[in-house]
Formats: C-alpha cells, structure tokens, sequence
C-alpha cells in the first residue's frame, strides 16, 4: 500500500511539474516566437513551443521514473556486496556492463536523433509553405508536382525516423538480453556459493532480486534513450534563446502626442548588400498627414516598420514624441498606434474579436471604431452582424471586408498614430470613398496618419509627401505643392489626364535627384 500511494505522489507530482514548467516557458518562447517572424528575416518558427511540449511529455512518461530510480543503483549493488563480496563482485560487473551498453546507445543514437528532428522540422515547413500557396497550386494544376515534392522529402525523414527505430530497438532488445543473462549469471553464482561455501540460499534469491530491481531503471533508460536524447536537446535549445527575464524592461512613458523624427535612418538586411533604406530623415509634426510613394521595391515598406518600431535601423535613430521608439513598451505602445499592413490577416474569431485586438472586447469601443472607419454599416450587413466567425484568416470575408475590418482594427482605441500601408489596394469605389471618409475624420481629431498607396485619391487629402527610390528619400515637403507641380506632366506628351493616377505613379517611379527641375518626363524638384 505504501509502494502505491507513493508511485501515485510521484506521478502527479511530475505532472504537476510538467505544467508548470509549461506555464512559465509556453509564452515567453511564443512571445519570442512573434518577434522573431516579425523580424526582417520572418523567422516563423514553432520548435520552441515543441520543444516545451516535448519537456512537458518527458517528464509525465517513464523516462524521467527511470532517472529517479537509477540513482539507487549504488546502494543495491552495496547490499549485495554485504551480502557477499563475489556477489557483490558480480553485480557490480553486471551494472558496468549495462552502463557501457547505454554509453553505446548515446553515441549511437544521438546523430541519428538530431538528423530526424531536423528532416521532420523540414518537411512540416514544407508542407506549410504549400498550403499558405493552396489557391496558386490549384489553379495551375500543381497538386500532383507539390505533392510528389513532399513525399520525397517526406520519404527521406521516414527513412531517417525507420533507421533510428532499429537502432534504438536493438539496443533496447540487448540491453533486455543482457539483463536476464546477467540475472541468470548471478543466480548461477549465487548457486554455486550455496553448494560449495555452504552459503545461505536465500542470499542467493535475494541477491537476484536485488540485481533485477538495481538494473531495471538502466535498461528503462536504454529502452526510452531516444525520449531522453529530445528532451536534452530540447532543453538545450532553450537554454540557448534569450530567457524571459532578460529581456529589457521599459519605463512606461506617457501617451504620444503622434510627433514622428527620423534621424538619419539606415536599414539593411544583410551586411553584404546594399542598404534597402539609405540615410532617410525628416520630421512630421503631431496630426500632421504624409503620404509615401515611389516604385516597386523603393523601400517603402521598409520604412513602415521602421517607424512602427516592428524592425530597428543598423544607424541612426526613429523617434516617437523625442523618444527612441526602442525605448517604448511594445504593449503600452501598441494601444497608441494603430497599423494596417499591405498583407491583411484577421484571427480566427468573431469581427469584434478581431477589431478589439483579440482582447476584452468593449462594444462602444469596437463600434466607434467601425465607425471611424465607416465600416459600421458594412458589418451590420454580414450573418450575424459583429459576431460573425471570420474563419481562419478571414477566409469567409472578401479582400475588401477584411481590408476594412483590418482598417477598424487599426482605428480601435482612439491611437494617435495611425500607419497604412496600402489601405485600399482591395477596395471598390464605396471602400474607396469610406477610407477617404476615415482619412478626413481622423485628420479632423489631430491624428498623425502615415500611408503608403499608389491611388491618387488616398493621396488628395494629405499635408506632406515623400517620395522615394531605391531606399532614399528624393523629395520630402508639402503634398498640395508637389501635386501643382506635377500637373505639366498629366498634361505631357504621354497623354496622361488628370485624376487618372498616372501623376502619383510617374512622380514615384521618376525618383530623380531634387535638384532636377520638373520636366515632361516627371522628374521632381523639391519645393
């Protein structure tokens, strides 16, 4: 009764231990998890949240009942050694070889381990860099191409996964042999005491029975090696990530007014490249409007996330109200900005879940923000109003309802700095004419609104403009002088007309030094 209520203790104190470590590992590693696919170089990687799950299932399973236990080895083999030296001799002998034949295992298995969790990792990323292209793959009749790319690699982590199977099951079926020859081995011996020295008999049961509870935790360990190999490593994995206690902590700061600086900003994602952004710096004063243009691949977007926060320049400094904007408190931070990528996703849940930022959701909130965006309407139109499911990222909404959701996300909590990075890229003429609305209404409360589009429309309202090409900033200073000053070229000899939105795209894509003079061409002079 006594050996039972304690197994119990021990089990459910190591599942209690289990979901400890989990509560207190699980969200700081997806905390650094979402940094890291935020990053410049969109490192999406769950192995940390495995990693934590692996721990917690190590330590519910038998493995770790096999570490408690071996460390009672020495005693046992010290009983039977007072029970007799040779016994004790034989034991002792016995241990040393199942702790050689583990030894053995470790160096076996360990390269084995490793390859398959690597291969396994591979593979699960495939698979989920086929599925975020599931509408490009089905529409070009790539299922049978996609699919045969994945069982290859799917075939060479089973493959990998069959070896380390065999290698671990004959190990295991060896150290099992060994232990009952071993056993055998010593009941022989314990035989030939009783009859030629006259020994106790039952010094020679007692002995095996020793014996056999003494190595049973090692041949466990051997069994259970490849277990013990992933929980090591995964405990080692962590351990090399940052731990949540050293990250920084920041002073709180007061709300924002909205007053954006950039001081000499460069960015680049590698140190043997060109720089994507190249010494940008200007000023835009609180409730102040700009809107960013230029071509393909200027780095527009770059500059965002910058401003956001979300990436850090190599030099050079983004300021928020006179403060580093690294100096901030993300979260606190956060609740003043509002931000509406070129990519719009929406979580699965309910819109008002998604407006409110997945936190408590407060009605008079989510509905002023709809509201502000002019999206109200729009969303009293859906099923069931603002508790309709969106599905996994939006994927029951049309491009333009979840642009516009995404918008009233944005807008959610009154922020003071709101960043869009092309709002109305889906958008029909109605979405077209609410984003104007909101633009207008937001300039109205003071706040300050960065956009990046290449429609005229979006531009028409704004305070300044910046343009730029191939990361630098080619012209920065007050939008309604800009666009008097681009009217010659609607009116050139590439016949463009105006309103037509080839002014805002050859302004962009002429991105000529400041210096030039406007010409026919649309090259851009700076005020």
């Amino acid at each position: 009764a006594l050996g039972y209520c304690m197994d119990v203790v021990r089990a459910r104190a190591l599942a209690f231990a289990g979901r400890l470590l989990d509560a207190r590992l699980s969200p700081a590693s997806l905390r650094r998890a979402l940094a890291a696919a935020a990053g410049p170089h969109r490192a999406i990687d769950a192995d940390a949240l495995r990693d934590v799950a692996r721990l917690r299932g190590f330590l519910g399973g038998p493995g770790v009942l096999a570490l408690f236990d071996a460390p009672w080895l020495p005693i046992y083999l010290l009983v039977i050694g007072l029970m007799h030296p040779a016994l004790g001799i034989a034991a002792t002998i016995a241990a040393c070889t199942l702790a050689v034949l583990g030894v053995i295992t470790e160096r076996a298995t360990r390269t084995a381990t490793e390859a398959a969790r690597l291969a396994s990792r591979a593979t699960h990323r495939h698979a989920q860099s086929l599925m975020r292209n599931a509408e490009v793959i089905a529409g070009m009749g790539m299922s049978g191409a996609a699919v045969a790319s994945w069982s290859r690699d799917h075939a060479e982590v089973l493959a990998t996964q069959q070896r380390l199977t065999g290698i671990s099951a004959r190990l295991a079926a060896a150290a099992r042999m060994s232990r009952q020859l071993l056993q055998a081995g010593l009941l022989g011996l314990g035989a030939w005491l009783v009859i030629n020295v006259h020994a106790s008999p039952g010094i020679m049961v007692a002995a095996t029975i020793l014996l056999g509870r003494a190595l049973q935790p090692v041949e466990l360990l051997i069994a259970g090696w490849k277990g013990l190999l992933e929980a090591r490593s995964a405990w080692e994995r962590l351990n090399t990530r940052e731990p949540a206690s050293a990250q920084t902590a920041h002073l709180v700061l007061p709300a924002p007014r909205g007053r954006v600086t950039l001081e000499g900003v460069v960015f680049g994602n590698a140190a043997q490249r060109p720089p994507l952004i190249k010494g940008i710096g200007f000023v835009l004063e609180a409730g102040e409007s700009l809107g960013i243009v230029g071509p393909s691949a200027a780095g527009k977007t770059t500059l965002l996330r910058l401003i956001l926060g979300v990436w850090r320049p190599q030099s050079g400094t983004v300021r928020l109200d006179g403060a580093d904007v690294a100096q901030w408190d993300r979260d606190a931070l956060g609740a003043c900005i509002g931000y509406l990528p070129q990519d719009v996703e929406l979580f699965a849940g309910t819109v008002a879940e998604n407006i409110a930022r997945l936190g408590e959701v407060s009605p008079e909130e989510v509905v002023a923000a709809a509201r502000t965006a002019h999206a109200h309407e729009m969303i009293l139109a859906l099923p069931q109003g603002y508790d309709t499911p969106v599905g996994e990222s939006g994927a029951v909404l049309s491009g333009g309802q979840r642009q516009r959701i995404a918008l009233a996300r944005a807008l959610y909590g009154q922020p003071r700095v709101v960043v869009l990075d092309e709002p109305n890229a889906n958008l029909d003429a109605e979405g077209d004419a609410a984003l104007i609305a909101a633009l207008r209404e937001l300039k109205a409360r003071g706040v300050t609104v960065i956009i990046v589009s290449h429609r005229p429309s979006a531009m028409a309202h704004l305070d300044k403009l910046a343009v730029l090409k191939d990361g630098t900033l080619v012209h920065f200073g007050d939008a309604a002088t800009f666009r008097s000053r681009l009217q010659p070229v609607a009116r050139g000899e590439n016949g463009a007309q105006p309103g037509s939105g080839a002014r805002m795209t050859s302004a962009a894509q002429a991105g000529t030094s400041s210096a030039e003079p406007i010409t026919r061409a649309g090259a851009i002079s700076a005020p």
